[in-house]
């Protein structure tokens, strides 16, 4: 993943995409947490940045779930 997955490009993914994006974020933390305790981690940052991009993603997937619409998609089919 990007070093930090806005929002509105997370927005733009279907669901099975956003599914494998989650998937590949969590790979991701757990690699780090593993470089962490074997004391091979550079980049302690990138942790904090990969469990945001999980938590926005969860966000995004409960917004679906309750057909919640934000002000960023509804500015967009407008601007359509």
């Amino acid at each position: 993943m990007a070093a930090g997955t806005k929002a509105t490009e997370l927005r733009q993914l279907g669901d099975e995409e956003l599914v494998g994006k989650l998937r590949e974020a969590k790979e991701e933390l757990f690699n780090l947490r593993f470089q962490g305790a074997t004391g091979q981690l550079e980049n302690n940052s990138r942790l904090k940045t990969v469990r945001k991009d999980i938590a926005r993603i969860y966000t995004l997937m409960r917004e679906r779930e309750l057909g919640i619409e934000t002000v960023e998609t509804v500015e967009t089919v407008e601007s359509a």
